[in-house]
């Protein structure tokens, strides 16, 4: 649980001065805009911790796949390869990302939630593998370029059980 709270509040911490900047344009959304729009709006590379028994690192693409309803409703699929450890681990999410602040802000806080496909090495002997988590994010980009960020997060898996920190770097298409 002492893990858990210092990685939450670690991501607070640092987004919170990030968020106070000056005022950005709105997202420029027409006014008959669909309820949902399916593309490729950026994508991600991403490395990190899992803190689970031993820990592993924790490779992980991201693929932001379209959005529901404003852009700022995100979809996005990601794969995540646990190394070392005990076991191998694999997951592959499919998340609804809400980004509080616009694209074109100098840093973007996140919040998201969706479900991902837990596996691991040698799963086919555990009669429940693979499994199905409720999977959660937190956190926050910071413009590195144009179109290239930097990335923070905190991802807390099968409903807070497992928790992964990553940093790496996505980009965001333009409009």
């Amino acid at each position: 649980m002492p893990m858990r709270f210092l990685a939450t509040v670690l991501v607070l911490v640092i987004a919170a001065p990030l968020t106070a900047q000056e005022p950005m344009e709105p997202f420029d959304e027409p006014a008959s805009q669909p309820w949902a729009k399916l593309g490729v709006f950026g994508f991600g590379t991403r490395l990190g911790v899992d803190f689970e028994g031993e820990g592993q690192l924790v490779v992980s693409g991201t693929l932001d796949v379209g959005y529901v309803l404003t852009q700022q409703l995100r979809i996005r699929a990601s794969a995540d390869v646990g190394l070392f450890g005990v076991d191998n681990t694999y997951v592959g999410n499919l998340e609804l990302v809400f980004r509080i602040l616009p694209d074109s802000a100098i840093a973007v806080p996140y919040a998201g939630l969706g479900v991902g496909l837990f596996g691991r090495d040698e799963c086919e002997l555990d009669p429940g593998c693979p499994s199905l988590w409720a999977q959660f994010v937190l956190g926050f980009e910071v413009r590195l370029r144009d179109e290239i960020n930097w990335l923070v997060e905190y991802h807390p898996q099968d409903a807070f059980r497992r928790q992964r920190l990553l940093i790496g770097l996505t980009t965001r298409g333009r409009r």
